[in-house]
């Protein structure tokens, strides 16, 4: 079992000093008990547990579906397990885009419910008004830039963004917004590497990238995308770490097969009276 060298529990400030060190920042994300456990005591320093849950838990094709009652459920299932690691809860489509009555409504629920340490929106001046409304909670927010996977049905690609200097430059202004605003970190997804620099050096919060080059404060990818279960999906920015799926899938045929010929269970593993 690997433990980070510094076991306090991680929180927003930590995340700060650490870009203050220059310390990188690492990210994954969990949406069950038993991986949670294992992500934590490995020493990550923030699990989110993301609305991508959609894709690699349920199936679906877009984020859109997640409702904030799965995101509660796996977030409970997260809470339980981790020690040292900040849980950052995406607040799925629906609930907080032009309304911050019910964007607040839905991260007081989250943080209760849940016992979330952080939520995080995607979107910059178009959301501003629903983070302004959940900071007055006390509830920390982290912002999300770049490719914005709820809003898929609008951009209809999952290409890099903000490759035109106008959408960079919107990128930028949004960046300093929402660090304005207050929010503790920022995600930038899939955007070219040098607009990842100029917003990392433009701001004093945290940036953690996704598809955004190496030099933002941290890094963040999808848990079962690094472990290799899920294989059909294989951006340029992925790196995978282990093919568990090709592990897995040997394990059980061989578990059929010994089923299947009666070597298991053996003497050995059945009880006697």
């Amino acid at each position: 079992m690997s433990v980070h060298r510094n076991a306090r529990k991680v929180t927003t400030h930590t995340l700060l000093e650490m870009k203050r060190a220059e310390e990188k920042i690492t990210m994954l994300t969990a949406y069950d008990y038993s991986l949670a456990k294992l992500v934590d005591q490995a020493g990550v320093d923030v699990i989110l547990v993301g609305d991508s849950a959609s894709n690699v838990m349920a199936g679906q094709v877009t984020t859109v579906p997640m409702t904030l009652d799965h995101m509660i459920y796996h977030a409970q299932c997260v809470q339980r397990a981790v020690d040292r690691a900040l849980i950052v809860v995406d607040m799925p489509f629906g609930t907080y885009q032009g309304n911050s009555a019910i964007a607040l409504e839905s991260a007081i629920r989250i943080m209760k419910e849940a016992e979330g340490h952080a939520v995080k929106l995607e979107g910059g001046s178009e959301i501003i008004q629903s983070v302004e409304r959940i900071l007055t909670a006390g509830i920390p927010v982290m912002g999300h830039l770049g490719l914005t996977p709820q809003s898929i049905y609008k951009f209809g690609t999952y290409t890099v963004r903000a490759k035109e200097e106008e959408e960079a430059e919107k990128l930028i202004s949004d960046a300093k917004l929402l660090e304005a605003t207050g929010c503790f970190a920022i995600v930038l997804e899939k955007i070219p590497r040098e607009l990842a620099k100029r917003v990392q050096e433009s701001i004093s919060i945290p940036t953690i990238g996704i598809g955004a080059g190496p030099d933002c404060d941290g890094q963040v990818l999808v848990l079962h995308d690094l472990l290799g279960i899920t294989m059909d999906f294989s951006p340029r920015f992925l790196r995978r770490y282990l093919n568990l799926a090709e592990d897995i899938n040997s394990a059980i045929t061989n578990y059929c097969e010994d089923v299947r010929a009666g070597s298991f269970p053996n003497d050995s593993e059945s009880y006697t009276s």
